[in-house]
This record gives C-alpha cells, sequence and structure tokens, in this order.
C-alpha cells in the first residue's frame, strides 16, 4: 500500500508541475521587458529538460541577451556565426540600437519578432532558436532549424519498373518541396495546420486552385480543424489523421488513397483532388478517391495504352480470384459436386480421401496460414524474411499434404489466392479484400453458391453505399458517367483523356484539347 501510495503521490506532483507549467504560459504570456523575468519563466516551463541550450551573453558591453534553442534540433554552428559573433561585435548602447543591429547585422532572411511567451516555445520546439534582449519586450525567432533526415529514396511499397524513383520521406519540408518542383504553377497552394497538444505537428492540405472544388477544400480543413476542437493529444502518422476524417470508419474499403510517390500526388492534384501531407510521415492522403481509383498504378500512365489497359484486366480478375476463389471451391466440393467433371471429381475425392476436415474448415486453417506466414515475412528482417515466408508456405503445405490434413487441391487454391491478391496496387485495399474472404468462406460452407452470391450483393449494397468526402465511392459506374469510362475498365490513350474527373461542385473539366490524337502523315510527305 505505501508503494502504491508513493506511486500516486509522484503521479500528483508530475501533473501539479506540468499544471503550474501551463499557468506560467496562461498568466505570463506576454514578455516582459525585464529579461529576467522572460528567462525565469522560460526556466521553469523547460525543467529538467537537459537538451534545452539557455546561453547568456552581452550585446556590445552592456546590453544582456540570452539565445534559446534545443540541441539536436538547431543549426548551433550556425547561431554562434550568424547571431551570437556579430551581435557580441557589434557597439550598441540601448534597447532601440539594438533592435536595428539586430535586423541590419545577423544573416538570416527568415526573422520574425513575437511579444508572445507562447510563441516563443512554439518556435524553440520547432527548432528556430530564441533570442532575448533586456529593455525589450519581444522575442526574436531565426529560421535555423536542422535535424538528421532520411535521404530520399524509392518507396519500397510502390515499386516499379518505369517511372521516377523518388518517394516521400519523413520531413514535410522536403515533402513539399518535391511536389513544388513537379508544379512550378503558383495556383499550387499549401495551407498549413498545426494537430496535437504535444506534439504540434505540422499539417498541410494542397490543391491546385481552380481545378480542386472549394467545398471539397472547407470540407477537408473542417474535418481536420475538427481535431484540434476535441483537444488530440498528437499525430504521429497520417493514419492518425485518415481514422479520424474518413467517412465510414467501420467500412474494410479505404475512403482515402495513401501514397508515398510524389508523381502519383502531383497527378492526382491535377485532376482536383487534396493532398493531405503530414510531417513525420512519409504517407500522404488523397482526397477523394473511389474503389476504381484504388485499383489503378502509377505505372498503368507510363506504359502504352493498350498495354495498361490488358494489365488493368488482369488486375480486375485477380481480383475476384482473390475474394471468391476459396468460397467456390468450398461451396461446389460441399453442396454442388455435380458442378465438377467427373474424372476431376474423382481425382478431388482420392485427395481428400485421408483428410479428416470438411473443406469448410480445412479451408480456413490453411488461410489463417498463409496470413500469418505473410505477416511474418513483412515483419521480420529483409534478409530473412523472404526466405522464411517463401520457405515455410513449401514446408507447411507439403507437411501438411503428407499428414492428411489438407488436400492438395487446396493448397493449390490457397497459394493462387495468394498469388492474386499481390496483383491488388494498394496495400489498404488488398487487405481490405483480405478480411472479406474469410466471410464468404463462412457464407460458402453453410450455404453454398447462395452463400457467396449473399455475401457478393451485400458487398455491392455496402460500395453503391459508400462515400469518399461525398463523392460516390464506385464513381464512375454508379452514378453512370459514360465520359469517365476511358479511364476505369481501361487506360484509353492520352489524347482520349482530355477531361477530368468530376467528383463535385464546380470544376475545370477539360485538361487538353480535344483535338490532339497524332497524325501519321504530319510532318512529312
Amino acid at each position: 500500500m505505501r508503494r502504491v501510495r508513493r506511486l500516486f503521490n509522484n503521479r500528483k506532483e508530475k501533473q501539479s508541475d506540468a499544471q503550474s507549467q501551463t499557468s506560467v504560459l496562461a498568466s505570463q504570456d506576454h514578455l516582459s521587458n525585464q529579461i529576467d523575468d522572460n528567462i525565469a519563466s522560460l526556466r521553469s516551463v523547460y525543467a529538467n529538460c537537459s537538451d534545452v541550450i539557455i546561453f547568456p551573453f552581452l550585446i556590445g558591453e552592456s546590453i544582456q541577451a540570452y539565445i534559446i534553442y534545443i540541441e539536436g534540433l538547431t543549426n548551433s554552428e550556425a547561431a554562434d556565426e550568424q547571431i551570437v559573433n556579430p551581435l557580441i561585435n557589434s557597439k550598441v548602447q540601448s534597447p532601440t540600437e539594438v533592435m536595428k543591429t539586430i535586423e541590419q547585422k545577423t544573416p538570416v532572411s527568415n526573422l520574425q519578432k513575437t511579444p508572445l511567451l507562447s510563441a516563443c516555445i512554439d518556435s524553440i520546439s520547432n527548432g528556430n532558436p530564441i533570442l532575448l534582449c533586456d529593455g525589450l519586450s519581444m522575442g526574436f525567432s531565426f529560421s535555423l532549424a536542422k535535424w538528421e533526415k532520411r535521404g530520399i529514396e524509392e518507396p519500397a511499397a510502390e515499386v516499379g519498373l518505369k517511372g521516377p524513383r523518388e518517394g516521400f520521406t519523413e520531413s514535410i519540408i522536403t515533402n513539399k518541396s518535391q511536389i513544388r518542383r513537379i508544379i512550378k504553377s503558383p495556383t499550387l497552394k499549401m495551407q498549413e495546420i498545426i494537430i496535437g497538444k504535444y506534439t504540434k505537428t505540422k499539417t498541410v492540405i494542397a490543391y491546385i486552385e481552380g481545378l480542386a472544388d472549394k467545398t471539397l477544400i472547407e470540407e477537408v480543413e473542417n474535418r481536420i480543424n475538427r481535431m484540434n476542437t476535441d483537444n488530440i493529444d498528437g499525430i504521429l502518422e497520417s493514419g492518425y489523421i485518415e481514422e479520424f476524417i474518413e467517412d465510414n470508419p467501420y467500412s474494410p474499403f479505404p475512403q482515402i488513397l495513401n501514397t508515398e510517390r510524389p508523381d502519383v500526388t502531383c497527378s492526382n492534384l491535377l485532376e482536383g483532388r487534396v493532398a493531405i501531407i503530414v510531417d513525420g510521415t512519409p504517407s500522404v492522403l488523397i482526397a477523394p478517391t473511389t474503389f476504381f481509383s484504388l485499383l489503378q498504378s502509377h505505372e498503368d500512365y507510363y506504359q502504352r495504352f493498350l498495354i495498361s489497359t490488358a494489365i488493368r484486366w488482369l488486375r480486375y480478375l485477380f481480383l475476384f480470384v482473390s475474394l471468391l476463389l476459396p468460397s467456390l471451391y468450398v461451396a461446389i466440393l460441399t453442396f454442388h459436386q455435380e458442378m465438377v467433371p467427373t474424372a476431376l471429381l474423382l481425382s478431388m475425392a482420392a485427395s481428400r480421401e485421408a483428410v479428416p476436415f470438411p473443406a469448410l474448415v480445412e479451408a480456413i486453417m490453411m488461410e489463417i496460414s498463409f496470413e500469418a506466414l505473410r505477416e511474418a515475412g513483412v515483419r521480420l528482417p529483409k534478409q530473412v524474411g523472404s526466405a522464411v515466408s517463401i520457405v515455410g508456405a513449401l514446408v507447411i503445405g507439403q507437411a501438411a499434404v503428407q499428414a492428411g490434413l489438407v488436400a492438395a487441391p487446396m493448397v493449390i487454391v490457397v497459394a493462387i489466392t495468394g498469388i492474386a491478391s499481390f496483383m491488388i496496387p494498394r496495400y489498404a485495399m488488398g487487405i481490405g479484400i483480405r478480411l472479406l474472404r474469410f466471410p464468404i468462406i463462412f457464407l460458402a460452407g453453410a450455404l453454398g453458391l447462395l452463400g457467396v452470391m449473399m455475401g457478393i450483393i451485400a458487398i455491392i449494397i455496402h460500395l453503391a453505399a459508400l462515400r469518399s468526402f461525398g463523392v460516390p465511392y464506385l464513381t464512375p459506374l454508379a452514378p453512370f458517367k459514360s465520359q469517365e469510362l476511358k479511364d476505369t475498365l481501361i487506360r484509353g490513350p492520352w489524347w482520349k483523356l482530355n477531361t477530368r474527373p468530376h467528383f463535385s461542385g464546380n470544376y475545370n473539366q477539360y485538361r487538353m484539347a480535344p483535338d490532339l490524337k497524332p497524325n501519321p502523315n504530319q510532318g512529312g510527305e
């Protein structure tokens, strides 16, 4: 009991310390012209923070000043060379001369002045050092943030044979610059929102003015701002925001597109969509999205349209295989043996002679085992992950067949289903299909093909009712828009893709002239 009471008292002391820091910010938010008061407030806020540097020095020979920054977030060498040294060597006698000297002799382009203690703390937390001077009720923030970050690499989840090899990183500044490098127009707008009571995560809403509908932009802003209204503690990844702003969080289908590729982000911006960039993650959110957009790959637009169309049809075919093949096998083997040719039925019966489980239990066992192997391969290091998943599948499948636990045809069905699921280009969509596979298998084992049809009808009804920021999920099939089918079931040639998708409200319909079809006879005799 004493130990529990001691822990409880320690927790109350920590809470009281946090409340006292909050009260300091609330009661003394405006800086004083007495530098000792300002430094005392900052020291109470940053108590027990060994990485916060509060460095005193004299401007000229008489005016006391302090520079405050966080070690590891600020370029300390540049702070010494561009701020401290010029001010120490200056000859000033009054606070008015100090302000002019700071503005004229510190070679930092982005200099901001603030009279608020809270704004100074936000600047320090972002890596920008704060300069405080005696006699001035104002802090000077210098843009000298610098921290270690990962270099630009090809995204591992969106690898392609053709197209750019660049991917987003965890730095929001780098990600914005990559988009700006592709779309050089000033109509590309980026609005910043700070989310999180503790993390204060920078979030940017990017769109092209004149292409994105204003009501869509306002809806995205309102849904994100609602997170600040709910006083959320912090955001560590874009998945936090995705769950807060999607239309139906209980649906297995993603309603927001995730991408780590700048070219995919820019292509969606050019179609009138909105991108949400979050600091600290390479994953960018695109809204709105549709069912067919999630089945499209960036390489569809870098290959010739005939090849892209053929690959897209193959992708749709294997989508149905991934969803329905195990359930069809269970339904036919359990209820509809008359649909199987006699020779094949005898072969399947012979392979199942020693199997003690019904087809339903057999399918569930194999599917769960395959999903476990797949997840194990993802979580393990790259050097052993692929080997474990492939060898594990071969060894376990062969051992299960020899032990008489499962039949060989079931191993083939599960393997084909697993390969088919890899054809889905978006991981979030693939996971949704993998989850829906299990209830359809249960329906097939209970009701046969009738259960499979009931599962398919339920999925179609759900998809027809689903929305992504108000846009029907099955657009352009439901509601039917014939003009947009040229980039849905097929990938039409570029000269045919002269109109943008119509999501809602006013939009810029044409993206190129309608008569750009190449003429083989043009340019020669």
